[in-house]
């Protein structure tokens, strides 16, 4: 039985050796990548515990810079992933990645708050279409059964990316300078850079697709590029739909809404929690404070994994996207009564873990009723308009902090957004057979 025949000439044995072979060199690569991706959206919020001050920032200032980035992303997304369908990955990412290096770089530079505006509206341009790209690259590579824990992998770069870029870029703010040049302005140069090495490499060591792997063999490209076709291809229930079509469908406008809810939640703790730790201690450094909030994504990346892997393992798919939402929603909820910094960062812990491991499961509920050419598309629409959440947010928490001088208590907000994500996933009506369309 070990040796009986699952493909075109690869055995079982094979078949294992094969997939362990295609991780090795595709995952890891795009983990590291959208962990450098994810440093240059988001490092802002560090940025804010300096630059708020220098550029004389108001709390709904700092909000709305935060959150324009989603505006040019929501305009550029469906573009950006056509035009990667007529590039091809290896190109179009590789561009993506240089173009928002550079534009992060040059944030460094800005001198009031319409500056800053203008270029975080570039850098969502410059980045618009990444995440549904590597989504899209990833399912050319992974057989449904397996591609939960792959997103989940690499969605890890997100929390990891804060695990990472948050001691590192609270410790360049408060030991580089020079030239005229604060800490902050010195954070986004530094880290920027790597964005553009990084699109480099993706040139030179990104494969589109099985069949022009030279480090498969010719039976192992053929066996995977049948296998994808042949899961694309055979499943009931599953829907092919035009461009337009495909946008406006109402299951993918459905999902659409869900992600929004989502984001806003999200989106609206990543880029205020360094400001809620501070707050919640006052008398700490931005180093102290960079380590203190690295602690939540920690934990959040380890329950994402857990639950995603259990999520392959069950083959169930909504309810793992549900559930988790409600964690989050509750988490939330109790920050703002939270005293002091431990039970703080603790509360902050279960609600990433709670958005984190939502990710990868709802990832993969487009394609129990879509095509994979039809879900490519919508896949990009629901990142796209799902992240006008990431505006709604921030800019909702720094409208609270305006008014109340309290970060924490726009998170009240947040959870109220969690929750109805959760009854809509719960409740959502995505494929008559979604079952055996897994």
């Amino acid at each position: 039985m070990e040796m009986e025949k699952t493909g075109v000439g690869v055995s079982a044995v094979d078949e294992r050796a094969t997939m362990r072979r295609v991780f090795r060199r595709i995952v890891p690569l795009c983990f590291v990548l959208y962990i450098v991706s994810y440093i240059d959206r988001a490092n802002i919020g560090y940025a804010a515990l300096q630059m708020n001050a220098e550029l004389g920032l108001t709390a709904d200032a700092f909000g709305f810079a935060a959150g324009i980035f989603f505006i040019g992303y929501f305009l550029f997304e469906v573009p950006s992933n056509m035009l990667m369908a007529r590039y091809g990955a290896r190109i179009w990412i590789a561009r993506i990645l240089i173009g928002m290096g550079v534009v992060s770089m040059a944030t460094a530079f800005v001198q009031n708050s319409g500056q800053l505006y203008f270029v975080r509206f570039l850098l969502g341009i410059a980045e618009a279409g990444y995440f549904p790209a590597i989504i899209i690259y990833l399912t050319s590579w992974f057989r449904a059964k397996e591609q939960a824990t792959v997103v989940a992998l690499f969605t890890s770069a997100i929390p990891v990316s804060y695990i990472i870029g948050t001691p590192i870029s609270t410790y360049i703010m408060d030991h580089v300078s020079g030239f005229g040049l604060t800490g902050w302005r010195w954070m986004f140069l530094i880290e920027g850079a790597p964005a553009v090495i990084g699109g480099l490499l993706t040139y030179r060591l990104l494969v589109d697709r099985p069949a022009n792997a030279r480090w498969l063999r010719q039976e192992e490209r053929d066996w995977l590029e049948s296998e994808i076709a042949l899961e694309h291809t055979a499943r009931d229930g599953v829907k092919h739909l035009g461009t337009w079509a495909a946008i406006t469908d109402r299951k993918v406008l459905y999902l659409s809404m869900v992600y929004f809810v989502y984001q806003a939640g999200s989106l609206g703790v990543g880029y205020w929690l360094p400001q809620i730790v501070k707050g919640a201690a006052k008398s700490m450094s931005n180093v102290e404070v960079g380590l203190v909030a690295t602690i939540p994504y920690v934990i959040a990346t380890i329950g994402m994994i857990w639950w995603s892997r259990r999520s392959d393992r069950t083959g169930e798919r909504q309810r793992h996207a549900a559930w988790p939402l409600l964690v989050a929603a509750i988490g939330l909820a109790a920050v703002v009564a939270a005293a002091g910094v431990i039970a703080s960062a603790a509360l902050l812990a279960l609600a990433l873990t709670g958005f984190y491991a939502f990710k990868a499961p709802f990832w993969t509920l487009p394609g129990l009723f879509l095509s994979r050419s039809t879900a490519a598309v919508s896949i990009a629409a629901i990142n796209s308009i799902g992240n006008l959440g990431g505006f709604v947010g921030p800019y909702a928490v720094g409208l609270v902090a305006k008014e109340s001088g309290r970060p924490a208590l726009g998170l009240i907000f947040l959870a109220a957004l969690t929750l109805v994500a959760f009854v809509m996933v719960l409740l959502a009506r995505l494929a008559p057979r979604a079952e055996s369309a897994r």
